[in-house]
């Protein structure tokens, strides 16, 4: 009978290890791309599911096809406002939850 040689660890932990630990610049960085890749993929799916090309979301936003691919693949530059007007031409509604100091801000 073959003995397993591999541990099992949790995602968590391998983030900690590779990236680093929660509250590090480092990590910090991480989960800052990871959430407007994210952004981005939510913009994608959207568009797509509302069978729409990229030059058309971007006739309605008012903005060029290539200022929706860059939004779409996470470019960092883009405008809040823009981004905004994106979700609006899709008719998406868009939620935010701003936390300081691990208590969530209610507005």
């Amino acid at each position: 009978m073959a003995t397993n040689k591999f541990k099992t660890v949790s995602l968590e932990t391998m983030i900690d290890k590779h990236i680093g630990k929660r509250g590090t610049e480092k990590r910090e960085a991480f989960e800052n791309e990871l959430r407007i890749d994210l952004l981005g993929q939510a913009i994608k799916q959207a568009r797509q599911e509302r069978n729409m090309t990229q030059k058309e979301l971007g006739e309605l936003v008012g903005v060029q096809k290539a200022q929706i691919s860059k939004i779409e693949n996470s470019v960092k530059n883009a405008r809040f406002e823009t981004i905004m007007k994106v979700f609006e031409a899709l008719g998406a509604k868009v939620n935010f939850n701003v936390e300081l100091n691990n208590k969530k801000l209610a507005y």
